[in-house]
């Protein structure tokens, strides 16, 4: 089968892969219709996350099922299904308490050998451990393309603003539009956030937030701080969301926080920071971070997909064949696409 590769920093390579078998009872294997490239996927193609050379990458796909396990029971052979990015056992210490991501045994597509060796679904199929707790069937009439947001993105967004705790009334800022903080957006709005303030530097990217029901606001040419000021009288943001992983985000994110409020550190940390840490104590700041939990919020997540509440579509810019994969990086790597949904 043909599979996109990492070859090396700014490379990856479509080349042939053996098909995957089921090798136990709890396996599956799904053919790929829809495959996303995310975000996380850049970091591995700028070398930020160590991935070896000639590994299968792609955490996001749809596809339909074809081959299972004898002990897989929530989905068969022939259904139209969506993958999570990562897997887990569903009893271990961390899954008996619903914390499906820090699972002992969990492992996540298309990362590597430091994130459990398995191998990812920009291909033409792909192994699916645990298929009981790491698929979902489809909802019939949903794109695939649209339902391959909430076994990641969609569900990233929702964890960022699920596990803060955002009530009806709240401010949220999100910081940083990209497909992550759009669909955090999105969901800060159907919890009932009265404002949300988004954040980024790119007039189209605005422009979807204005849409969604936010207040858009240049980061360079507008003053974000003012802004989150102006619709809390002075306090701050109940929440803001780091969607982007970068230490001036996160101390831009301290900063407009308002006393005893929470920072969701969603984008992806690697390295080493900086943290104001005076400020982050004086103001009592309670701070989320981590991979998201899709597992525990797919199901609510594609609920909502389903019933138009959350609509990831217009977020998708790009369809490419699998074969154009470079192409496709190196277009999301200049920022010209905020989604680009690969098909074998």
């Amino acid at each position: 089968m043909r599979a996109v590769t990492f070859q090396g920093i700014g490379e990856v390579r479509v080349e042939e892969r053996p098909e995957p078998e089921v090798s136990t009872p709890t396996d599956a294997v799904v053919r790929i219709a829809a495959a996303g490239v995310c975000g996380s996927d850049l970091h591995i193609y700028h070398g930020r996350v160590a991935v070896e050379q000639g590994f299968t990458i792609g955490h996001e796909f749809v596809g339909e099922v074809v081959a299972t396990g004898a002990g897989v029971e929530r989905v068969a052979v022939g259904d139209r299904v969506l993958g999570c990015y990562c897997t887990a056992c569903g009893n271990c210490f961390f899954c008996r308490r619903g914390d499906f991501h820090k699972c002992d045994a969990g492992r996540v597509f298309g990362h590597g050998e430091v994130l459990g060796s398995l191998q990812g679904a920009q291909a033409e199929a792909v192994l699916v451990p645990n298929a009981d707790l790491t698929l979902r069937r489809v909802p019939d009439g949903m794109p695939d393309d649209v339902a391959l947001f909430a076994g990641d993105v969609m569900g990233t967004g929702f964890h960022a603003v699920e596990s803060a705790g955002v009530e009806a009334g709240d401010t949220v800022a999100v910081l940083g539009l990209g497909p992550v903080g759009l669909c955090a957006v999105q969901v800060a709005r159907a919890r009932g956030a009265a404002h949300v303030v988004a954040v980024d530097s790119v007039p189209e990217r605005l422009e979807l937030a204005r849409a969604f029901g936010a207040t858009p606001v240049h980061l360079t040419e507008e003053d974000p701080r003012a802004a989150v000021k102006a619709v809390t009288e002075g306090r701050g943001a109940d929440l803001v969301v780091d969607a982007v992983g970068h230490p001036d985000v996160f101390d831009s994110a301290c900063r407009l926080a308002r006393r005893a409020g929470r920072i969701s550190a969603t984008g992806v940390y690697a390295e080493r920071i900086e943290v104001h840490m005076g400020l982050v104590w004086v103001k009592a700041l309670e701070i989320h971070s981590g991979h998201a939990n899709v597992i525990a919020h797919v199901d609510r997540v594609l609920a909502l997909m389903d019933a138009g509440v959350l609509d990831p579509a217009p977020l998708v810019s790009r369809h490419m064949p699998l074969d154009d994969a470079a192409d496709a990086y190196a277009a999301y790597d200049r920022r010209e696409a905020l989604k680009i949904v690969l098909t074998p």
